[in-house]
């Protein structure tokens, strides 16, 4: 059934869902074609926009700000453009194109996290007809499954263009529960330059994979002390630090010895951790103690690093304004953590905004074949949403 507005002027959130899914905004490809006609979108509307072009100037992130932004702290209803491939993946239907069953609304990035963007986008007219007096910022950025690159600028723009907002909710698939915390993740790649020889004088050259497992151990010994020794926060599913090696490559024939072997590890920290000391601990291993044990063989050899992600947790006090607001918007009491990462973390320690992850669909259809959300999620998102614009009325 259609989602009730309060202004004739509102769009319905499935058709602008539609619309969104139709973009293909997998984070290798442009987003502009889907920031070009928000844009538009917006500005019909009657709001403020601020485009925030990345330094390649093939992706872009949106600022719609409406009400008195310039002079008036207010709020941020932000959420990602980009989604994660589905090429390889069993899907039902053709993953751009929403298709609807028995109130399942199928399409790549439907939970995560354009359901939640088209609920905000359609009640923009609410919105604008509303004449409020704490103003509302509508937050889109790219990037975000590769690393949360994009809302870094934005929270720079947003910083320039106003007061620091009172706080900011984070759209992501909760099912609308309130969520105050998320952990932290810092991931590298670490390359081992080694000697190749003839399997049969092993001696003479410096085995890369061999250092690699080393470094894989030393990883695994330090997740094993968290786990067992370390701080826990029995809001999560995993209630401690976690530490591990995920991708390895090397080697090229059983009889020669590698020259190379390239290790990809992350670690993933409650609040009470910091995920980047973790892992520029277990950098330090490799480039302090395995490199020159390597080069006392040839000095040559040696360990790159090559960073890939490195985001900051989320650990909201369960007492602050923005999380009391959010729980009687939502009609919600409890609220809780959980292990993925959101761009909730960077809004607090960039911009000094408090932030709540709360949004429509569930991150266990996130990533997946025939991933949905439901119109009954949607509608709950609406309501919230709704309600905070009557909070920023008076």
């Amino acid at each position: 059934m259609p989602i009730a507005a309060e202004n004739p002027a509102a769009q319905d959130p499935v058709a602008l869902l539609e619309t969104l899914v139709a973009f293909d905004t997998v984070s290798a490809r442009s987003n502009l074609p889907l920031i070009d006609w928000a844009e538009g979108y917006c500005r019909a509307h009657g709001a403020a926009v601020a485009r925030v072009p990345d330094a390649t100037g093939t992706k872009a992130a949106l600022l719609v700000s409406v009400g008195p932004f310039e002079t008036r702290a207010g709020y941020v209803l932000s959420g990602h453009s980009d989604v994660v491939p589905a090429e390889g993946q069993p899907w039902s239907s053709d993953p751009f194109v929403l298709r609807e069953e028995a109130g399942r609304l199928y399409g790549r990035g439907t939970s995560d996290m354009k359901g939640f963007l088209a609920v905000c986008l359609a009640l923009l007219p609410e919105m604008a007809a509303a004449e409020l007096a704490t103003p509302l910022h509508i937050a889109i950025s790219y990037d975000e499954e590769v690393g949360c690159l994009g809302v870094r600028p934005l929270i720079a723009q947003m910083l320039e263009r106003g007061p620091r907002p009172l706080g900011c909710f984070v759209g992501e698939p909760t099912g609308m529960g309130v969520v105050v915390g998320h952990k932290g993740k810092s991931a590298s790649r670490l390359t081992f330059r080694g000697k190749a020889s003839h399997s049969a004088l092993a001696p003479a050259g410096v085995n890369a994979v061999e250092y690699a497992a080393r470094f894989i151990e030393h990883v695994r010994l330090s997740a094993e002390a968290i786990a067992r020794d370390g701080t826990r926060d029995p809001l999560y599913d995993v209630p401690h630090t976690t530490g591990l090696s995920s991708v390895v490559r090397g080697g090229s024939a059983l009889n020669i010895v590698p020259d190379a072997c390239s290790v990809e590890f992350e670690y993933r920290a409650i609040g009470a951790d910091d995920a980047g000391a973790l892992a520029a601990a277990a950098i330090a291993y490799a480039t302090d103690t395995l490199a020159p044990l390597m080069r006392e063989t040839d000095p040559a050899c040696g360990v790159e690093v090559e960073p890939l992600i490195d985001y900051p947790g989320l650990d909201t006090d369960p007492e602050a304004a923005i999380v009391t607001l959010a729980k009687r918007l939502a009609g919600r009491n409890a609220h809780g953590k959980v292990s993925y990462g959101t761009e909730g973390g960077l809004f607090e320690r960039l911009g000094g905004v408090p932030a709540v992850v709360i949004g429509p669909g569930s991150i266990t259809r996130a990533h997946k074949a025939d991933e949905y959300v439901t119109r009954d999620e949607l509608a709950a998102c609406a309501d919230f949403v709704r309600r905070l614009i009557r909070a920023c009325r008076g």
